[in-house]
């Protein structure tokens, strides 16, 4: 189906072919990952630009979360039946249109509505790509061809080091873009990697076709669980400018759409999600791990960038700056140990490893004080927890996908996407009030700030340990190799 294919005679061409298409997927999904982040650091001279009020800005971020984290399930599906090729390759277009349209934006509505296009956008490159990667395909009628295990988890493992190397290099960039030139280079800077990136797919990746959309179209599906999706993320992402009745309410809507949606599908003569999925103890269970692991992950990026800002007093580049070993260790390690490991071990050693490592950056981190110190406080952690998920991403990938047969490659990627994007959400937004709330109550009980903002970021820090603890044994429990 897709360019990352294997035959049984090797050639340099068609070495070349699946390399080159690594590349483009790479490409294509970075673009989406950096946009995630490298706003975060842009947001003060947005808002005094365009006259941002404090809650407004935080559209900025949402605007793109929302539609990213719930059109993903439906992208997928919808992949499965046009396309994925054409569905990635209209996602990129859609993306680079919406992120020329955000650079030149002289508003803050015409900035949020762009936002909000490079979300969907966004949804449609990214909810495929692991569809791509790991579908067999039919090169001859009758002879199916899969790709060889130590390409695939190579593939893999490059993938998912572009991911989250993506993510932390995104605060790094946005910095850097915004102190040479401005804010709105941070978006015109996707144009030419747009173009390139939509000309090399069209050439590069292999033609396929769809189901068709009358093998598997189920629109009242779809508009539940996209409604419920985008829903939850709104309620995870604005849940602490909102009082806590409004956030119960707005949940328990969420809830409802769910499971109307898990009705429909029940029901449907070709459901967008098939039921059948969630029989395979490798997709659920690696699903549920990813939630807990990522919430842990995002933890760390996001409240440990706090704690280098607010108290070891860290400006917006250095900030930057001080992040970048973590993308550089986990791709080096992605790229040139994780195949080797998860085809000499297994990826369910490998995987369990991984967690364990992340428990202990977390631990020591929880330990960093008010007056601590980046060599010793923050980098060893840091580069714990970048082995760990180097570990743990890979494996845990190909253990989710290879729950998924062939004709819901597709669906499984979004889906698999979409617990990556709540798991993050959930994970941001309850550590981040739960440290902000720790902080506050300590301030009023007379602290000084900076010891109270620690304080706040241990506690947090600590909570994260015990999830990434509860993803370990989770991961121990469901994703154990049966005997046969």
């Amino acid at each position: 189906m897709t360019a990352l294919t294997s035959s049984p005679t090797r050639t340099p061409h068609r070495t070349y072919s699946r390399r080159a298409s690594l590349v483009v997927l790479c490409a294509g999904a970075l673009m989406t990952i950096l946009d995630g982040t490298i706003v975060t650091v842009a947001m003060p001279a947005m808002q005094t630009d365009l006259g941002f009020s404090g809650a407004g800005l935080a559209w900025v971020v949402n605007a793109y979360l929302i539609p990213f984290g719930g059109l993903l399930l439906l992208a997928g599906r919808l992949g499965d039946l046009l396309g994925r090729k054409r569905m990635f390759t209209a996602g990129i277009a859609v993306f680079t249109v919406a992120s020329v349209l955000c650079g030149l934006a002289t508003s803050r509505g015409l900035l949020i509505a762009a936002r909000a296009v490079q979300g969907a956008g966004g949804a449609m490159t990214s909810a495929v790509v692991l569809g791509m990667l790991v579908a067999p395909t039919r090169r001859q009628p009758h002879i199916r061809y899969s790709p060889e295990p130590r390409e695939q988890a190579r593939a893999i493992a490059v993938f998912s080091a572009v991911g989250a190397g993506g993510a932390t290099l995104g605060t790094f960039l946005g910095g850097a873009l915004t102190q040479a030139l401005s804010w709105h280079w941070i978006f015109l800077i996707n144009l030419p990697i747009g173009v390139v990136a939509w000309l090399a797919a069209v050439r590069v990746l292999s033609p396929e076709r769809g189901a068709g959309l009358r093998d598997g179209a189920d629109y009242p599906g779809a508009a539940l669980v996209t409604g419920a999706l985008m829903l939850t993320v709104y309620v995870i992402v604005g849940a602490g400018a909102r009082d806590r009745t409004a956030t119960l309410l707005l949940a328990a809507l969420a809830l409802a759409l769910f499971v109307a949606f898990a009705a429909r599908q029940t029901r449907a003569d070709r459901p967008l999600l098939r039921p059948r999925l969630f029989r395979s103890r490798l997709l659920t269970g690696a699903n549920a791990v990813q939630v807990l692991m990522v919430a842990t992950m995002y933890g760390f990026q996001f409240i440990g960038a706090l704690y280098i800002q607010r108290v070891l007093q860290f400006g917006e580049l250095a900030t930057g700056l001080a992040f970048l070993p973590a993308p550089l260790a986990i791709g080096l390690l992605m790229t040139t140990l994780s195949a080797r490991t998860v085809g000499r071990f297994g990826a369910y050693p490998v995987l369990l490893t991984g967690l364990v490592l992340i428990a202990g950056g977390m631990a020591l981190l929880s330990r960093a004080p008010a007056d601590g110190s980046y060599p010793t406080d923050v980098l060893p952690p840091m580069l714990l927890l970048a082995a760990g998920f180097a570990a743990a991403m890979p494996p845990l990938t190909g253990l989710a996908m290879s729950g998924a047969p062939e004709e819901d490659a597709g669906v499984a990627s979004g889906l698999f996407n979409t617990t990556q994007v709540v798991g993050g959400s959930l994970g941001l937004a309850a550590l981040s009030t739960l440290a902000a709330s720790h902080t506050d109550a300590l301030l009023a009980g007379g602290a000084e700030l900076v010891p109270a903002t620690a304080e706040g970021y241990r506690l947090a820090f600590r909570v994260a340990t015990g999830i990434a603890v509860a993803a370990l044994v989770l991961a121990g429990a469901m994703l154990r190799p049966r005997n046969r």
